[in-house]
């Protein structure tokens, strides 16, 4: 991205900006699918949440037909009951995994990144399950908003603390502390 180009949720308007070009302070991290629009619920909010609920419904009943033509295929190829029992069992057990995962990663950060790397591909193959935490979390929020709500809220209270501790000029301050007796 250069440095010309705007990050979604930036105003467009830079008058009223500081010589850096951007806004002081925190920015919000954005949503898949709902950019920055999570902040104030503006921007067709409430359409995107439509469209993401909707649309992972939608996804995850495409999956499963897809899957029940593969199952199809294995009856076809007469591959016995063990391995068409196995990948259903497969499937059902990667679904349930990559739902927990998914729901856990729109309340809190994973704790150890590298094993959520590791799971990638166990996800990847229940994505039947990841569509389904989007398509039920969607109804309440955007799927993660909380957590970068609570980041961002935290985030926005330390850097007015910070702010406001720095107001004023220091020199101008009566009684400073490291002021030598006797000197003038």
């Amino acid at each position: 991205m250069s440095e010309n180009s705007e990050a979604p949720g930036t105003p467009s308007d830079t008058s009223d900006l500081p010589a850096g070009g951007t806004t002081p302070g925190p920015r919000p991290e954005p949503l898949r699918f709902f950019g920055t629009t999570w902040v104030d619920h503006d921007g067709g909010y409430g359409l995107r949440r439509v469209g993401v609920t909707v649309g992972s419904l939608v996804a995850a009943v495409a999956a499963c037909f897809v899957l029940r033509f593969a199952y199809q295929g294995l009856e076809i190829a007469e591959v016995g009951g063990l391995v068409g029992m196995l990948v259903v069992l497969m499937f059902a057990v990667c679904s349930a995994i990559a739902f927990r995962k998914t729901w856990e990663g729109f309340t809190r950060r994973p704790a150890d990144p590298s094993q959520e790397d590791r799971l990638r591909g166990l996800k990847s193959i229940g994505f039947i399950g990841s569509l389904l935490a989007y398509f039920v979390r969607s109804f309440r929020e955007a799927p993660g908003e909380t957590l970068r709500r609570t980041e961002y809220e935290t985030a926005l209270a330390r850097y007015q603390k910070r702010r406001s501790s720095r107001t004023g000029n220091p020199a101008a301050r009566k009684g400073t502390k490291g002021k030598r007796p006797g000197r003038r």
